[in-house]
């Protein structure tokens, strides 16, 4: 009788991140269940536990596909020639679409909360760090007299900034802007902070 061979724990680990992102694509990160991925990827609940450190640890490896995809998107869509303002709304306004188009899974990326004591691993903070420095490189063209630090400070406000526009839209909050002025809206508050960046102090 034929016996199936079990996966390599690389493979284990690609079928249960494939697994938990199609679910939180679906149902969003507070309907994740270890038992369900586990099931959609075809291997016992004690595998996810020899390929991870627990759920939270497989959610942060859906959540670095999420972010090296953003990366991944900014970089398509800016051509190389646009001035640094223009810069700026072409990496708010890629933002916005991918949001909208992947939103259960980049609100994972905000919604997952680690336990207190526990830090996300380097690994995972450089892919955040690679989405700042992105609006780094045009900030420093506005602020040139603003010091390295300086810069990540701004450039971490203004993706803040716009992020807070997206995310009360994402939320279903109150305050939010309707989804068919989210796009000219966001280019309108990028443009008044960049211009005000070029002169402000």
């Amino acid at each position: 009788m034929e016996t199936q061979e079990k996966p390599g724990r690389d493979t284990l680990r690609h079928r249960l991140v494939d697994a938990a992102e199609r679910r939180i694509a679906e149902q969003g990160l507070a309907g994740l269940k270890a038992r369900q991925v586990t099931a959609d990827a075809g291997c016992a609940l004690g595998a996810l536990y020899n390929a991870f450190d627990d759920l939270d640890d497989l959610v942060l490896h859906v959540n670095a596909r999420t972010l090296d995809r953003l990366a991944a998107a900014f970089d398509d869509a800016r051509r190389g020639g646009e001035d640094a303002e223009e810069t700026m709304a072409v990496l708010a306004r890629t933002y916005v679409r991918f949001a909208l188009e992947n939103r259960m899974l980049w609100s994972a990326v905000f919604a997952l909360a680690l336990p207190e004591g526990r830090s996300a691993p380097d690994w995972y903070v450089v892919r955040y760090r690679a989405l700042i420095d992105q609006i780094v490189g045009p900030l420093a063209t506005l602020r040139p007299d603003l010091s390295p630090d300086q810069l990540q400070l701004r450039a971490r406000t203004l993706f803040a900034a716009v992020h807070g526009v997206v995310g009360l839209f994402l939320d279903a909050r109150f305050l939010a802007v309707p989804q068919d002025r989210i796009t000219p809206e966001v280019a309108a508050l990028v443009k008044a902070m960049t211009r005000g960046l070029s002169a402000a102090d």
